[in-house]
């Protein structure tokens, strides 16, 4: 008996993979294979997509892994839109629910980041990825000191947009960098470390007494020794 012909199936417009699920195949591809696919050709080949639906969403591998990190951005600040509670918190407490929700995040792709970043020794490389989260991260921060600067009347109150946005960028890759290295129960030493590390920024910018200070830096001593 004869074969029967089979033909592809043609995906209509609707079936096209979307962002998140090509996302989601190169998250998978990487931690299942331990290192990163060689060309787009193949990687699409192999997940049964056509290179066209990538390139709808990516122009190159190097800008998935960076959109990658704008949508764990996108996310946690999109969580903390949706509680009714955020509007009435103070910028300080504004800054630490991010960094809590965005460390959240973090962990629960773990394996991921831990796995792209070492890839990278060189920081510099490892900037070049974190590019557009630099962007958003220093617009929030901006919008934070921006809101906290117009409940001040005397203008040597005010703070510094820029600097204080550079400063939140170097505190999240302080930050970012201990949460990789930490080996705490539920990363329980990262919460601390973002508790210690926004109160001494904002206790620094507001010229409180160094007390903050120097207790960041006993945690920061005993966690390296300890």
């Amino acid at each position: 008996m004869a074969k029967q012909k089979t033909t592809a199936k043609v995906k209509s417009t609707s079936e096209k993979m979307s962002a998140d699920g090509i996302i989601s195949l190169y998250m998978d591809y990487v931690l299942e294979n331990e290192k990163e696919p060689k060309t787009i050709y193949k990687f699409s080949k192999d997940n049964g997509i056509t290179e066209d639906e990538f390139y709808q969403h990516f122009g190159s591998f190097e800008g998935l892994k960076k959109d990658i990190w704008k949508r764990f951005f996108a996310n946690s600040v999109g969580l903390l839109q949706r509680s009714p509670e955020f509007e009435s918190f103070t910028t300080r407490e504004k800054l630490l629910t991010f960094f809590y929700t965005f460390f959240e995040n973090l962990t629960a792709n773990r394996s991921y980041v831990l796995f792209i970043l070492s890839r990278e020794p060189e920081v510099t490389k490892n900037l070049e990825q974190l590019k557009g989260l630099r962007r958003q991260v220093i617009g929030f921060s901006k919008d934070l000191i921006r809101e906290n600067n117009e409940e001040k009347s005397a203008k040597f109150l005010k703070q510094s947009e820029t600097v204080f946005s550079e400063a939140t960028w170097i505190q999240f890759l302080f930050l970012l960098k201990f949460w990789m290295d930490d080996n705490s129960a539920r990363f329980e030493s990262t919460d601390v470390a973002i508790e210690k590390s926004v109160n001494t920024v904002f206790d620094l910018f507001d010229n409180t007494p160094l007390e903050r200070v120097v207790d960041f830096g006993k945690f920061l001593w005993k966690e390296k020794m300890g």
